[in-house]
């Protein structure tokens, strides 16, 4: 079945409905902005998310694609590399997402050097900032990258009978933890904190170099997420299998 085409749509004519984006921080959102598009931004809060889809018409989209960066769990993937979700998983929950790729749009995309693989994606209800955890948890899984939205959007498309996709850029790769900083300085609509990151480094100057590297990551990972977005236009990007 193609987003383009629709759910419940008559033959050989596109759903006019959007695509309905779910992410979790506002940069990610502005990414996916757009015609044909309904936009939701988690700020990174799992009860946050299924609030807003608690209240979210599903007969009003068409389908549902979770986009965005996330925490790269797969020791082989560099900040930027693009993960394509075949299965996410959490707990005992798993939910597939049929998709297929048309290799001449990825041949067009400008990603540079960066990879764009398919694998699994592990659902997870907090960030998973240690080497320790995302090596445990990539054992657990196999899983190539980890967030906090992939979860509850497949199980809400799941439940809506919609078509789902997702599409996961690695910001902070398997073998760098995420500084506490970092994560303690996401505002409630999703934006950083740059005076929290200040009073952070100005208290522990040696924080400065892991929040520049985790900086530089991120803009990395911005840069390829922006160079897929054309992966949800419908019939022309991301396309899900009949299930």
């Amino acid at each position: 079945m193609k987003l383009g085409a629709g759910v419940g749509a008559p033959s050989g004519k596109v759903d006019p409905r959007p695509v309905l984006i779910v992410t979790g921080l506002i940069q990610e959102a502005r990414i996916a902005s757009g015609p044909g598009m309904t936009v939701i931004c988690s700020s990174s809060d799992p009860k946050q998310l299924r609030a807003l889809l608690t209240v979210f018409d599903p007969t009003t989209i068409r389908g549902v694609i979770s986009f965005g960066v996330a925490g790269g769990l797969d020791p082989s993937l560099k900040s930027g590399d693009v993960v394509v979700a075949t299965e996410v998983l959490a707990g005992d929950a798993r939910w597939l997402a049929g998709l297929s790729l048309n290799d001449d749009l990825i041949a067009s995309v400008g990603l540079g050097r960066r990879r764009i693989v398919r694998g699994r994606l592990a659902g997870a209800e907090q960030v998973v900032a240690a080497r320790h955890l995302k090596e445990a948890l990539h054992q657990e899984t196999g899983a190539a990258a980890v967030d906090m939205e992939s979860h509850i959007a497949a199980e809400y498309a799941a439940n809506a009978g919609l078509p789902f996709a997702a599409l996961r850029v690695v910001s902070d790769p398997a073998h760098r933890a995420l500084p506490s900083v970092a994560m303690a300085a996401i505002k409630p609509n999703g934006d950083l904190d740059l005076r929290q990151i200040m009073r952070s480094v100005a208290r522990n100057p040696r924080t400065l170099r892991d929040l520049v590297t985790t900086g530089i990551d991120f803009n990395r990972a911005l840069r390829s997420l922006r160079g897929c977005r054309s992966f949800l236009l419908g019939s022309e990007g991301l396309v899900t299998a009949d299930l």
